[in-house]
């Protein structure tokens, strides 16, 4: 059965308020989202712990939930945001770390998959969050760790790019234009909105964010006077943020996610997004461009190798050298469009062919000229040709800023190292 013999790519949302775990058969490609209870479609796991009075045992989900409101469990919400901010949780006069409580979410969540098969049989695991960075990135790192996983293959990216891989394994009819997204899943509305530049190679794919916090979620009143009153106020809102988002553009496809749009408000306001597009409503886009995403890096397709995504934590340009190799001009790449910034470092050494200069090569993959930069070893100690050998590392410091640092490392006995060091920061 495959159950037994085959291999698996997982895709996990790790959301603030709720989770979602989605897997596939590299086989089969198209994933499928695990629900907490066995032939349901209920997907949203709640991203929630809850400590059992005066015991040390915890709940997880909607059985945290339940403990809570049977007043057996101190709850505790924001795992997320909690793991972010650092800040140690107390309950009953203890501490503990919130980085360790999300850990134990992980752990305790992934225990729902061996309704599909043992953890063993995951070839890739890609989490995806709302927003990735360095200090997200050490927290994931520290989560997945508690898991036990047998694999290496354990990537992390955001919302965003969970986004891209999912519209680039859907029809091509789908993405000709424009795509809209309404993100419905907080506690108000955002937008993401994807379009190709096909006048590149690769072709770039950008996605741009709105965040439109007067149009909150809320709770639809039970009273049916007070619903119909607060469903018109959401859909009037909503209705405003369509016509916005779409103005002057060609959508070819729309997408509304989050229990927000739950509760059938939107009337006007989907009468309008509907027209001249195909519009779908769902709540598991991420874990399933998560999915998209792990199948990609062991079966690139053919869409996976002619576009590339440059979101906000994407480095945007191509960075390297022209180096002499074996008496020939060639380009040596240092740093690769399309990694996350926060991630991007490279060390390397070369022989200094003459002088005190070394020269980067920058190229934006958004249709811009290559710009040369020239960095000089003001002091660098004078020898004859071809007998100083230079260590070069070089790092983003921002979205846009990299940092070389060039060391003397001399050659050999005949000229030994200096230990001069130049660093440089300059605008990508």
């Amino acid at each position: 059965m495959l159950r037994n013999t085959t291999k698996l790519v997982v895709g996990y949302d790790l959301g603030d308020t709720v989770s979602q775990i989605s897997y596939s058969y590299p086989e089969k490609a198209e994933p499928e989202t695990l629900s907490t209870v066995a032939g349901g479609e209920n997907y949203n796991i709640p991203t929630i712990l809850a400590k059992r009075a005066n015991v040390n045992q915890w709940f997880y989900g909607k059985d945290a939930l339940k403990a809570a409101k049977e007043g057996e469990g101190v709850l505790v919400e924001n795992l997320v945001s909690l793991a972010r901010t650092g800040e140690p949780v107390t309950i009953e006069g203890n501490t503990f770390e919130p980085a360790a409580m999300l850990a134990l979410f992980m752990k305790r969540t992934m225990s729902l998959f061996a309704m599909v098969a043992p953890i063993e049989k995951i070839e890739v695991f890609v989490v995806t969050v709302d927003k990735l960075d360095r200090v997200m990135v050490e927290i994931l790192n520290r989560a997945v760790a508690g898991i036990g996983l047998k694999t290496d293959k354990i990537y992390f990216q955001s919302h965003m790019e969970s986004f891209y891989y999912y519209m680039i394994s859907q029809p091509r009819e789908l993405w000709t234009y424009q795509v809209l997204l309404y993100d419905f899943v907080g506690e108000y509305l955002k937008t993401y909105r994807l379009e190709c530049n096909k006048r590149t190679t690769p072709i770039v794919v950008f996605i741009e964010t709105k965040h439109f916090e007067a149009m909150e979620r809320k709770e639809l009143p039970k009273e049916e006077a007070e619903r119909e009153k607060v469903s018109e106020k959401l859909d009037e809102k909503f209705l405003d943020i369509v016509e916005e988002t779409g103005r002057e553009r060609v959508v070819s496809s729309a997408y509304l996610i989050g229990e927000g749009f739950q509760g059938d408000w939107a009337k006007q306001s989907l009468k309008a997004l509907c027209r001249n597009k195909r519009v779908f409503q769902g709540n598991n886009l991420y874990s399933k461009g998560a999915c998209f995403s792990g199948l990609e890096k062991i079966h690139p397709s053919e869409n996976g190798k002619a576009y590339v995504f440059l979101g906000n934590e994407k480095l945007k340009s191509n960075i390297g050298m022209k180096v002499l190799r074996q008496g020939e001009e060639s380009y040596l790449a240092l740093l690769d469009a399309g990694i996350n910034w926060f991630e991007a470092v490279r060390e390397c050494e070369f022989i200094l062919e003459s002088g005190n200069t070394v020269s980067i090569l920058i190229t934006p993959l958004n249709g811009k000229q290559i710009r040369e930069m020239v960095l000089h070893m003001d002091g660098l100690l004078e020898r004859p040709e071809k007998t100083t050998r230079i260590h070069m590392k070089i790092c983003m410091n921002g979205e846009h800023k990299a940092v070389v640092t060039l060391t003397d490392m001399g050659f050999g006995e005949l000229f030994p190292a200096s230990g001069q060091m130049w660093e440089e920061e300059f605008e990508v």
